[in-house]
C-alpha cells in the first residue's frame, strides 16, 4: 500500500488517497489549503487505521458499502471508495489496518 499526495490547480489544492497492491484507491481524503495540513492528515489516517472504534460503516443510497475513518475527536480523515457488499468493504478496512500504518508516501505536483 502507498499514499499519494496530490496537489492540484484547486483553491484548496492538496489532497490524498491510500492506494492498495492493485492499484485501487482505498480511501481518499478531502480537500485541504496546505501540504502540512494534508500530511497530518496522512498521519492521522494512518494511527487511526488501527482502532475498530475509528471506523464509521455506511451504506449508500444506492446500496454500496463505504466506510469514514476518524480522528480522536471525531473528525473524518478519510473516506473509502465504494464497494458491492459489505464483505469487500470490511476486506478493505483489513487491508487499510495491516499496510496503512506503514505506507510510503509518494507526491505527485500539479
Amino acid at each position: 500500500m502507498k499514499v499519494v499526495l496530490k496537489e492540484s490547480q484547486a483553491q484548496e489544492p492538496f489532497s490524498f488517497a491510500f492506494i492498495d497492491a492493485a492499484g485501487k484507491t482505498v480511501v481518499r481524503s478531502e480537500n485541504y489549503k496546505a501540504r502540512k495540513s494534508a500530511l497530518n492528515g496522512i498521519e492521522s489516517v494512518k494511527k487511526n487505521c488501527q482502532d475498530d472504534n475509528r471506523y464509521e460503516m455506511k451504506e449508500s443510497k444506492n446500496g454500496k458499502f463505504y466506510f469514514n475513518v476518524k480522528a480522536s475527536n471525531g473528525q473524518i480523515v478519510g473516506t473509502s471508495t465504494m464497494f458491492a457488499s459489505a464483505a469487500e468493504r470490511d476486506a478493505a478496512i483489513a487491508e487499510l489496518k495491516s499496510d496503512g500504518p506503514g505506507a510510503a508516501v509518494e507526491e505527485q505536483g500539479a
